[in-house]
């Protein structure tokens, strides 16, 4: 854990557009990014399958692990090669993910890349949203309202205060960037949104949204 946590830091370092946060999300915010895997399991009868976009080092990927049924399949889009390299090498490894690594499909590509087949019972998010240009978000929500199978559950999250903070000691282009971030995401929850957890026990605290979009 503390080579994923250096590893983590060091691409935040690199490339803090993509990466977004100086550490892992917390075993909280990872267990309520999946709250929609784990409460509600697959089984023979009616398998799911599951995306995780933006995994990382893996911090929420261990409690998806953890909530798969024994039919399940479970895709990881991830843009970031050493973070491609870190999953790939825990599927390989590591007695949990070992167990369900026959599954698994680790994808080194950006998620807008993603064939839009409707195909995910469950979409879970680490995307640093806040980060990207407004059209990048824009493609991104797009992109995952083609992946989400009709009633399933998308679940992503941004840090509670974050924006408009960022707003505030900002030139006018990033303002009115953070404004179209804002206005994109409020027309998804506005009509979409069905829960959302207050995670304060993570660096930074986060808010977590869980979404069905159709």
């Amino acid at each position: 854990m503390l080579d994923d946590w250096r590893l983590f830091f060091r691409e935040y370092l690199r490339n803090f557009h993509h990466t977004g946060a100086v550490s892992p999300s917390s075993r909280f915010l990872a267990a309520a990014l999946a709250r929609h895997v784990s409460e509600n399991p697959g089984n023979g009868a009616a398998p799911r399958r599951v995306l995780e976009v933006g995994p990382g080092t893996g911090a929420v990927t261990r409690q998806i692990v953890a909530s798969l049924g024994p039919f399940d399949r479970f895709d990881l889009v991830e843009w970031n090669s050493r973070f491609v390299d870190c999953l790939r090498r825990r599927f390989e490894t590591e007695a949990p993910w070992k167990a369900v690594a026959d599954r698994v499909r680790v994808i080194h590509a950006p998620v807008q890349d993603l064939p839009r087949e409707g195909a995910y019972q469950a979409i879970v998010s680490g995307l640093p949203l806040n980060n990207f240009a407004v059209a990048d978000v824009e493609q991104i929500l797009e992109a995952f309202r083609g992946l989400l199978a009709p009633g399933g559950t998308l679940s992503f999250f941004e840090y509670i205060a974050v924006r408009p903070a960022r707003a505030l000691v900002s030139g006018r282009a990033d303002r009115q960037r953070l404004k179209g971030i804002g206005q994109a995401l409020e027309q998804i929850l506005a009509r979409h949104e069905f829960h959302r957890d207050c995670v304060w026990p993570n660096l930074p605290p986060a808010w977590v949204h869980h979404v069905r979009l159709s």
